[in-house]
Parts: structure tokens; sequence; C-alpha cells
């Protein structure tokens, strides 16, 4: 078994070189816009839906996924859904139940405060209302693993909201056996009421959410996060019309800690976001070099743990795309974790209220080493699916806002001339 092998990068006397590897991700944005040999084949599929339709996604699954469809397996069916169900223990049913209360009840608070209104200039009334959107498409990732908490994330909102037409679009099961759509993510989608459902390839579900086929129609906005090549395709897309949630990309993460924080589960907590994918990326940063070196140790034992292939996922998004970082100062460690403007942001110091007033760009602060990312994936209620590779110094994450429009509104005084 090799090793991970983790130095820490002192950033006060670190190259341009090691700065810009960490703050890019090692190069993940750039990837994702640069032309390459991926960007013209998604380039080429994404036209292939445009013209041939149903067809164009069932050559898509058998080439990319190895699965046989006709256009009337497209959709998932009641059947699958009474499958999917049944492989689930009554745990896990109402594990599921739990996370999706607790994201409406956060959810609804945001919508409850979308509309306001306040008194304008000469006794006028000014304001502005919210309205839903009129039809979205969610896209839940499959290829490296379960992922029911980002239909949770992303698809609660969207019924608070209030959006008329929710279509889900999710790869197939790659895990042999059991039902061709993660069966948690069926079940998520049956306990949101959701039954517009599409066992799709990924890049070319994207492109039949955007321009539609036979079986899909079109949706007004995308919302979800994927691999470099779905994210291609959502750029894509947009040139058809459709509007697509920005900065949903691998996922990335950093932790702020000083001495008071525990090494062990700080190699817990940053091991749980490392684990995603090799396009992930997981940085943790401090003033004390002594924390940072039993975190690297720490981190050893903890990644001989993993199973395959999630050791090499760790190792990529620790060793190549994020590491951990010795800052000169408390002020310097802001200013790394604004620079980098993390997915997930974790403050575990001893009084993380006072660092909260400095970070600016974030998609979600977990107050506290109490809070890990695993609670805000799944059970907390706050958003997780959020702005990555640095769109979090221009982008919110997904919440109800992502599913609203807001028009202003004026009204005169009652006292008004035209109104006695």
């Amino acid at each position: 078994m090799s090793s991970i092998n983790l130095n820490v990068l002192d950033w006060a006397n670190a190259d341009a070189a090691d700065r810009e590897r960490v703050l890019t991700r090692n190069g993940t944005q750039q990837r994702l816009t640069r032309v390459t040999d991926l960007n013209r084949s998604i380039a080429e599929l994404v036209e292939h839906v445009r013209h041939d339709g149903d067809a164009a996604l069932i050559t898509a699954l058998r080439r990319f996924d190895g699965v046989e469809a006709a256009p009337d397996t497209l959709r998932v069916g009641e059947d699958e859904f009474a499958q999917a169900r049944a492989e689930l223990s009554d745990e896990l049913i109402e594990a599921i139940r739990v996370s999706i209360a607790r994201s409406r009840a956060f959810n609804e608070a945001i919508v409850q405060r979308a509309s306001w209104s306040m008194p304008g200039p000469d006794g006028t009334s000014v304001g502005e209302v919210a309205r839903p959107i009129e039809s979205v498409g969610l896209f839940v990732p499959s290829g490296k693993g379960s992922y029911p908490s980002v239909l949770i994330q992303i698809g609660t909102p969207a019924v608070v909201a209030g959006v008329s037409r929710i279509a889900v679009v999710v790869p197939p099961n790659p895990t042999p056996g059991g039902t061709r759509v993660d069966a948690a993510t069926l079940v998520v989608a049956e306990e949101l009421g959701l039954d517009e459902v599409y066992c799709l390839n990924g890049p070319s579900g994207v492109a039949a959410l955007a321009v539609g086929t036979q079986t899909v129609t079109a949706v007004g906005k995308i919302v979800g996060p994927g691999s470099p090549a779905v994210t291609i395709a959502q750029q894509l897309v947009q040139s058809t019309g459709v509007q697509v949630a920005p900065g949903l990309g691998p996922t990335d993460s950093l932790i702020v800690a000083d001495s008071t924080a525990d090494p062990v589960t700080l190699a817990a907590d940053f091991l749980n976001e490392a684990e995603h994918g090799t396009d992930s990326s997981a940085v943790l940063v401090s003033t004390d070099r002594s924390l940072l070196e039993q975190v690297a140790k720490e981190l050893e034992s903890q990644w001989r743990g993993l199973p395959e292939p999630r050791r090499g996922y760790a190792k990529s998004s620790i060793c190549d795309n994020g590491g951990l970082i010795l800052a000169a100062s408390d002020e310097q460690a802001l200013e790394i974790a604004n620079a980098y403007a993390s997915e997930h942001v974790q403050l575990a110091v001893a009084d993380p209220e006072s660092w909260l007033t400095g970070v600016q760009h974030a998609g979600t602060v977990l107050m506290g080493q109490w809070t890990p990312f695993s609670a805000s994936n799944f059970s907390i209620g706050t958003p997780a699916t959020l702005p990555t590779t640095g769109f979090a110094k221009s982008v919110s994450g997904v919440t109800a806002h992502t599913y609203l429009t807001t028009i202003a509104t004026a009204a005169p005084s009652r006292t008004s001339p035209r109104l006695r």
C-alpha cells in the first residue's frame, strides 16, 4: 500500500506555483473551461440529442453506461419506485424523512421572508413579491456512489418554493443488481412527491432537459452537481436559452483550525470531503504547525482504512488538489480562506463567532469542530449543494431562492389625490 506522504505548506514562504496549485484546486476550473477533447465530445453529444432526441439518449446509455433502453423505459415506472422502497430498511427511510423535514423547515423560512414591503417616499409602499419559476430539471449524480442527499438538498427547496414542474435525471446505478436507478434516490423522489424521474446518461440527460426530446419535455432551469463531463454539458446548453445554476462542480472544503482542535476529529472531517473523487479538494489551514503535523500522522492512519477507490480519491484530493497549510497569523488564515472561496468551510476554533466576521466568501460556514461536514450534508437542513471552484465569490448555494424570482412592487398612498 502506498503512503500519503503529506507535507505542511508554509504559506508565507510558498512560491507562486504552490499557491496557485491550492487556490485553483490543481487547475480544476481551467480544465472545466478550456477547450479539450472532452469539451468537443460533449458538444457533439448535445447536438446528437438536439437532432435525434430519444434515439440519442438510448445510444448514450448503451455507449457510456452499458445499459440497454427503449423510449418507454427512459422514464422510471411505478414498479421501480415500489422495488426501490422495498430495498430500503425502515431506518434509512426514516433518516430520509428526517433530512427532508429539516431541509423543508430551513427553506420554508426563506420563502416566508422572500416577499416584503416597506414605506416609500410620500406615503407610498414599495417592496418585492416572490414567485416560483415554472419548471426545473434536477440532476442527481450516480457514477461514484449513491447520492440521495443531493436530491434532498436540491429537490426539497424546489418543492417548498412551489415550482410547478420538477423533472429529475439520474444516471444508471453503477452497482450490479438492485434497481436500475439508485433505490435511495427514488425513495427521496417519492417522499417529495416527484414522479417525473428519468434514467439517463449524465451529459445527454442534461442536454435532454435543455432541448427536449420525444419523452423529455424541456425545462427552464437546470440545477445539480456532477462530474466534469456533466458540468461541461451544463455550460454548453446555456446557449439554448436554459438557465443553469452556476458553480456546482467537484466538491471542495476548507477547515480553519487552532490549537484547541482535536487532530483525530480533524482528520476524519478532512477525509469526509476528500474521498468524494479525484477532482475534489480538501484544505486545512492553521497557525499551529504542531497541530498540522499531528493531523498529517492521523490522516495517514485513517486513510489506510479507507476502501478503494475512496483511498485513491482522498489521496488525489489532499496531495494533488489541496493540502495542509501553515498560516503566519489568524489574518493570513482568513486571507487564504477567502481567496480559496470554498464550498464548505469549517471553523474548528475556540471562538468561531469572532472568526465568522472575517469570512467573506463561502458556500456554508460550520461553526466549531462539533458541526462537521457530514452533519451539514445529511441532517442539519442547511444547504449542502454549494458553489465550488471559487464560485462562492459570486454565487450562493441551492436553496428556495434558487427557484424563486422577485417582482418589485410600488403602490401609491391611500391619501393621494387620485385615491380620494
